[in-house]
C-alpha cells in the first residue's frame, strides 16, 4: 500500500462515539481502488470505514508502544501473585533462593 501524504486536521467539533469524544480528524491520501474496497469490506462486517481506520490504527499503536506492554506485564504479575496470595515478602524470598541456586 502506498501513502501519498498524511495531514492532521485539528476541528472544534466533537463526536461522541463508541464512548469517546473524537475531535480530530486524520485525512490520508490512497488510491481510490483501496479506499472502495475498505469501505466494501466495511459495511460488510457492519462497521464504518473510519472504525476499521480506528481499529487499525490502535492496533499499530499497541503493537509498537513497549511502555504499555510493561505496563500490562506488570498488572498481570501483579493479578497472578494477588490470586496466589503472594506477599512482598514472598517475592523477596523466591528472589534469595534464585540468586542462591546461581551462586
Amino acid at each position: 500500500m502506498r501513502v501519498s501524504g498524511v495531514y492532521i486536521v485539528y476541528t472544534y467539533t466533537t463526536i461522541p462515539r463508541e464512548g469517546r469524544v473524537l475531535s480530530t480528524q486524520m485525512i490520508v491520501r490512497i488510491e481510490p481502488e483501496l479506499k472502495d474496497k475498505v469501505a466494501r469490506l466495511a459495511r460488510a462486517e457492519g462497521k464504518t470505514t473510519s472504525e476499521v481506520v480506528r481499529g487499525l490504527l490502535e492496533d499499530y499503536v499497541a503493537s509498537r508502544d513497549i511502555a504499555a506492554s510493561i505496563d500490562g506485564l506488570w498488572e498481570r504479575i501483579g493479578r497472578r501473585l494477588a490470586r496466589e496470595d503472594v506477599t512482598s515478602e514472598g517475592v523477596a524470598e523466591a528472589i534469595r533462593e534464585v540468586r542462591r541456586s546461581k551462586a
